[in-house]
């Protein structure tokens, strides 16, 4: 049985990620990149599904940390013999692709043990073993080649690779496996000990430019460290997480695979990186934008693969039982054929964010974001499926008309503030007719608040954003009413539900944990009403949240007490640090330092 979601910790090398468990199992790998199959799938199944632990043989306290401002894992085992660190990383890459782990002695003589179950095809295909001349083990399946070397003895045997043998203190043992296609010659004998020198340079230098944040600088550059391990280095794109069909309620059925770019993230995305100083990031993230929705407005999807790929087919894979029982495992994702019409919102405020910023010349993807907003034109008016991906039929979704109103908002300034030519007067038009459609037909007199969509009484925790987004000011009286029925309604335990799944037509059984990004979303709304205790709250319980390496999921069960959903999530991170600097940016001095009568 897999681990606890929260506890596992990240590795990843800039171009695909492991998630290693607290007692040193690497239970999911996706090998070339982030949405390859996995050769890892324990975490979705069982450990014939493939994964790599190594640990002491006697049971052991376990403590663990990243080494500062890095993604080197060290993982401290201490037993009645003695006491070992497992340090796990993969080096930024070159030709090939490897995850290393060096045994290291601390103290006394501590028996060790090894099991390695490798299986291509998301725990489907067994590959061939062999040993090469040179000692090499080397496992293949049809495109896919991975070998290991150490010069601890291996054994296999059914179709596992086991070993045991003993470290002692000042001992370093190490462990090398590497991915290269299968036609390719074997790669040359990767020196540890150098590659770990140079993950660490590599890792600390790219700290270096993080802008502090006050108290919460930490928190922000674990974040930053974690966005930058989920973002695919040659192209830019940024993975919402690395796996697919880790539950948001567990046992049931909405599990989906994140191992895509997401265009609603956009914007939050080049905030966070312009607001910590990482421009190459966010100029990268901008260029990787403009490319993968290049093409005809009426194409324009809502997420793209990782290098702009559009067809993300889904489908199922029976011979997995899924996280804890809940099924099914989806590979790919449906909602890539969905209309959403926030996302022509995100487009456009990306963009303009960018031009201000100064991370394109001002013109750039201009012509491309004039034919977009002439699309949104003629199709503003239809349901959709709204930012949630909702599976059950369209309906006119009160965020989704006012990010459409942003579109033509974020447009008409830059046209005004960069001097570039487009039909100006048409978009204000625009504006100004989806703005009072959006408040006659979204606003519920009688609830004293926006609703989820057109003629519901439901509520959407997106409601929170149309003060952040300037759509309406914050000291608007049905902004006000919007924050108290939220408050009243969709705050469970101190976190917000997206919706409440038990009402709301979305195509799904009910039950979900509380969305992350939704309750810092609340911390944000809290600061712009200027009210400062309870967004320090909002967010120090937030970041009470993070697992013992720092790291957040998609959702949180207050049930449970337990992190839910893909992991660790892009869209939590992105919030934090997006809170983080906004604390910094408008809370007065005495508000961003700790109440000492509350330490």
């Amino acid at each position: 049985m897999a681990s606890r979601i929260e506890d596992y910790a990240l590795i990843g090398d800039c171009e695909t990620a492991a998630l290693v468990s607290r007692d040193g199992s690497v239970d999911w790998l996706c090998w070339p990149r982030f949405d390859s199959d996995a050769c890892f799938a324990a975490l979705l199944g069982e450990p014939k599904h493939g994964h790599w632990h190594i640990g002491p043989k006697s049971q052991a306290r376990i403590t663990r940390q990243y080494r500062d401002n890095t993604l080197i894992l060290e993982t401290r085992f201490e037993t009645a013999d003695g006491a070992i660190t497992l340090v796990d990383f993969m080096p930024p890459r070159n030709e090939e692709s490897d995850l290393v782990r060096l045994v290291i002695g601390e103290r006394g003589r501590v028996p060790m043990r090894l099991e390695l179950i490798l299986r291509f095809g998301y725990g489907a295909t067994v590959p061939w073993v062999a040993r090469t001349e040179d000692g090499t083990w080397r496992a293949i399946a049809g495109p896919d080649m991975v070998t290991l070397r150490t010069p601890v003895n291996l054994v296999g045997e059914n179709f596992t690779t086991t070993a045991e043998f003993i470290v002692t203190e000042g001992q370093t043992i190490p462990f090398v496996l590497g991915y290269s296609p299968s036609n390719h010659p074997i790669p040359p004998i990767l020196d540890a000990k150098a590659a770990l020198q140079e993950t660490e340079s590599f890792w600390r230098d790219w700290a270096k430019t993080c802008r502090p944040a006050g108290e919460w600088s930490e928190a922000v550059m674990r974040s930053l460290i974690t966005l930058k391990a989920l973002t695919y280095a040659p192209t830019g794109g940024i993975v919402a997480a690395p796996t697919t069909s880790l539950p948001e309620m567990i046992g049931g059925p909405r599990n989906w695979d994140y191992r895509f770019c997401w265009l609603r993230d956009a914007k939050l995305t080049l905030a966070a990186l312009t607001n910590a100083g990482y421009v190459s990031e966010a100029q990268a993230w901008r260029a990787w934008l403009l490319r993968a929705v290049a093409g005809s407005p009426d194409q324009l999807q809502i997420m793209y693969g990782i290098a702009g790929e559009r067809r993300l087919t889904e489908w199922e894979t029976p011979w997995l039982s899924g996280y804890e029982n809940s099924r099914p495992v989806r590979i790919g994702n449906a909602a890539h054929e969905q209309l959403q019409l926030d996302v022509f919102g995100e487009l456009l405020g990306a963009f303009h964010h960018g031009r201000t910023c100064g991370l394109a010349a001002t013109s750039s993807g201009w012509a491309l974001e004039v034919a977009v907003l002439d699309h949104l034109a003629k199709i503003w008016k239809k349901p959709d499926q709204g930012i949630w991906e909702m599976r059950g039929d369209p309906q006119h979704f009160t965020y989704s008309k006012a990010m459409a109103w942003l579109a033509f908002d974020r447009a008409t300034l830059s046209a005004e503030t960069f001097g570039l030519d487009g039909p100006v007067d048409r978009w204000r038009s625009l504006r100004a007719e989806i703005h009072d459609d959006v408040c006659t037909h979204g606003f519920d007199p009688e609830l004293g608040s926006f609703v989820q969509a057109y003629g519901s009484k439901q509520l959407d925790a997106t409601l929170l954003l149309l003060p952040i987004i300037g759509f309406l000011p914050i000291d608007d009286k049905r902004i006000a009413g919007t924050v108290r029925a939220i408050e009243n309604d969709l705050v469970s335990d101190g976190f917000v539900l997206r919706y409440r799944t038990e009402t709301a037509a979305d195509g799904l059984p009910e039950g979900e944990g509380a969305f992350l990004a939704c309750s810092f979303w609340l911390a944000d709304v809290y600061m712009k009403q200027r009210r400062w205790s309870d967004a320090r709250r909002q967010f120090s319980q937030l970041l009470s949240l993070r697992n013992d390496v720092g790291l957040l999921s998609e959702e949180y069960d207050p049930r449970l007490s337990r992190q839910v959903g893909n992991f660790p999530q892009a869209f939590s991170h992105l919030a934090l640090v997006n809170s983080a600097y906004g604390f910094m940016s408008e809370a007065p001095p005495h508000a961003t330092k700790p109440d000492p009568t509350k330490q």
